[in-house]
């Protein structure tokens, strides 16, 4: 009996044939030849860890929806100034585009003739003072004469009516001295309100009157305002709100509705200052099927213009019920939006979800989850159907928990408007 034992080396191949006799002796080396052949056969590389995600366990909530609408600034008071006299302009004592106070002049008409008029009103007054005076006397002593029967009732009559005229003609010049005063006055072309001055378009020389139209305009801008217009159907979700609670409808009452607004201006500025609704429209316009809303913003640092367009915002309504999740965890895949869940035995399950509008960085999820589900955010593309995963907590980033703050909730419109925190548009 004998035994072959054939493998391969390097350039040859080398045979072992032995008779029975030596099989002891080439037992073992066989045996280590095989033992090494059959180590490297079963020698594989480990299977890969499962794929690290980070999870974010929802809960409903009432989650607040936000509108924007396009709005333009508008003056709080824009004041035409106007010649109220006839003369020739002598002055213009502001800069153009200036910030001026109530009461500061901004142009000078010449005053002469005016202070001329005011001086013969004056020696008008002095004349009827002096004759209503002799009338006066003249009226008394005719009474006592009537009295005694000295006079006749003609004669009586006759100073009467002429007392009686005295009378008249002495409140006559009074009133041609105030109107002259008053004039004189007009004179001084002053702005009536805190605010700021336009361009003048009437020049130093130029003859004005009440006819030559606008000279300037000044236009108070704190607090400034901002109308904009809101379809029905947002209207109708605007204002429902506030039904719940009778004693904060804004609706039939006298007092303003105050709805807190924010403002992002252009360039996506957002503007920092709080606004409130103070006006609302009393007709849905047929041709536009929107309703005008007029709100209001402090404006201290006179950053706001009127003409200027922005974004306004403000919450039409709450999705109750809702969940947030980051806009990054959501998945669209042919159509479908997606949520990966980790479930037991931290196993992938890929969900169909309805979505809502999106919260600054958030997105509402309206159907499709439920309480306590974990919604894979970070690593959403090692999250496959029925894949197992290591998850931890989601822990957002400083980016996402600014985002998260600028678009936290309004507060009731029961507060003040100043308090209330940004409404990202």
């Amino acid at each position: 009996m004998s035994l072959v034992v054939k493998f391969r080396v390097p350039s040859r191949e080398i045979f072992f044939h032995r008779s029975t006799r030596s099989l002891p002796a080439l037992i073992p080396a066989t045996a280590g030849l095989i033992a090494l052949l059959t180590g490297c056969e079963q020698q594989k590389p480990p299977a890969p860890p499962p794929p690290a995600v980070q999870v974010l366990t929802v809960q409903p909530e009432d989650v607040p929806v936000f509108e924007t609408w396009v709005a333009t600034v508008t003056a709080d008071v824009n004041a035409d100034i106007r010649a109220q006299v006839s003369g020739y302009l002598q002055s213009q004592n502001y800069r153009n585009g200036a910030w001026v106070k109530a009461g500061d002049v901004l142009f000078q008409i010449d005053p002469r003739p005016f202070q001329a008029q005011l001086d013969q009103a004056k020696g008008s007054l002095a004349q009827a003072q002096a004759q209503l005076t002799a009338s006066e006397l003249n009226y008394k002593r005719s009474a006592e004469l009537y009295e005694k029967k000295v006079i006749s009732q003609q004669q009586y009559d006759d100073q009467t009516q002429q007392y009686q005229g005295a009378v008249a003609a002495e409140k006559a010049a009074q009133a041609s001295v105030e109107q002259a005063q008053l004039n004189l006055v007009f004179t001084r072309i002053t702005a009536p309100v805190d605010g700021f001055a336009s361009i003048a378009t009437a020049q130093v020389g130029d003859l004005v009157s009440p006819s030559s139209g606008t000279l300037a305009t000044v236009v108070k801008t704190d607090p400034i305002k901002v109308q904009f217009m809101v379809p029905e159907q947002d209207y109708v979700r605007f204002i429902s709100q506030y039904f719940d609670d009778p004693s904060q409808s804004p609706v039939g009452t006298n007092r303003a509705p105050n709805i807190p607004l924010s403002l992002q201006l252009a360039g996506g500025v957002n503007y920092p200052q709080k606004g409130a609704v103070t006006a609302i429209n009393n007709i849905v316009g047929q041709n536009t099927g929107s309703i005008s809303v007029e709100g209001q913003f402090p404006n201290p640092g006179r950053l706001l213009r009127p003409g200027q367009f922005g974004l306004v915002t403000a919450t039409t309504h709450k999705d109750k019920g809702a969940y947030l999740v980051p806009q990054r965890a959501v998945i669209n895949l042919q159509g479908l939006t997606l949520l990966a869940l980790v479930g037991e035995g931290n196993k992938v399950d890929v969900v169909n979800v309805e979505l809502g509008p999106t919260l600054g960085s958030d997105q509402v999820v309206l159907k499709g989850l439920n309480p306590g589900d974990k919604v894979v955010v970070e690593g959403v593309q090692k999250a496959k159907q029925g894949a197992v995963v290591n998850p931890s907590p989601y822990t957002p980033t400083p980016q996402e928990k600014a985002a998260e703050a600028e678009a936290a909730p309004m507060p009731s419109p029961s507060a003040s408007p100043t308090a209330s925190p940004t409404a990202k548009p």
